[in-house]
C-alpha cells in the first residue's frame, strides 16, 4: 500500500516547520559532526525564488526541502530531510522542489551533501543528479560532493 504524501510551501521559521529541521540538524550533527543549520541562513521571506516545504504523511510532518537562488538560472536544492527510509518520501519533495524551481525560472538545481551520506549520494544519483565540481564554499572541500541536474 502507498502512503499517501502531501508537499506544502511553508516559511522555515514556521512553527510547523520548526520540529523536522530540528530534528534534521540533529540528525546531522550525530552522524557528522555539523548540524548544516550555518548553510541555511541566507533565506528571505517572501522572495519568489526561494521556496521551502515540508511532506506530510498521516497528519505527521516527515521531511522537508528547499531551494533558494545561485543565480538567476540556478537553485540550490538544501535541507533536504526524511523521517522515514522507503517510502517515497525524499523523491516527492525533490519532485516537488524541482517543479517550484522550473516555475522560478531555473533552468538547472545543485546541491552538496558529505560524500561520506552514502544514502543521500546514492538517492540523488537515483533522481539523475550527477556529481559536478564542487561549487561555492564547498571548493576544496574534500568531504563534500556536489551534484547538478538540468531541468527540462
Amino acid at each position: 500500500m502507498t502512503e499517501n504524501i502531501s508537499i506544502k510551501i511553508t516559511n522555515p521559521d514556521s512553527d510547523e516547520a520548526f520540529p523536522i529541521l530540528e530534528e534534521l540538524s540533529a540528525n546531522l550533527h550525530l552522524r557528522f559532526g555539523s548540524d548544516g543549520r550555518n548553510s541555511f541562513t541566507d533565506w528571505e521571506n517572501n522572495n519568489e525564488s526561494f521556496v521551502f516545504v515540508v511532506a506530510e504523511m498521516n497528519n505527521e510532518i516527515v521531511g522537508c526541502g528547499a531551494v533558494r537562488p545561485i543565480n538567476k538560472t540556478i537553485g540550490e536544492v538544501k535541507r533536504m530531510y526524511s523521517k522515514f527510509s522507503r517510502k517515497k518520501i525524499g523523491q516527492t519533495i525533490l519532485t516537488f522542489l524541482e517543479k517550484e524551481a522550473k516555475k522560478i525560472g531555473f533552468t538547472e538545481l545543485v546541491l552538496e551533501t558529505r560524500v561520506k551520506n552514502e544514502s543521500a549520494v546514492h538517492f540523488y544519483q537515483k533522481q539523475q543528479y550527477k556529481v559536478i565540481p564542487n561549487y561555492g564554499k564547498y571548493i576544496n572541500r574534500p568531504e563534500a560532493i556536489c551534484f547538478g541536474k538540468t531541468l527540462k
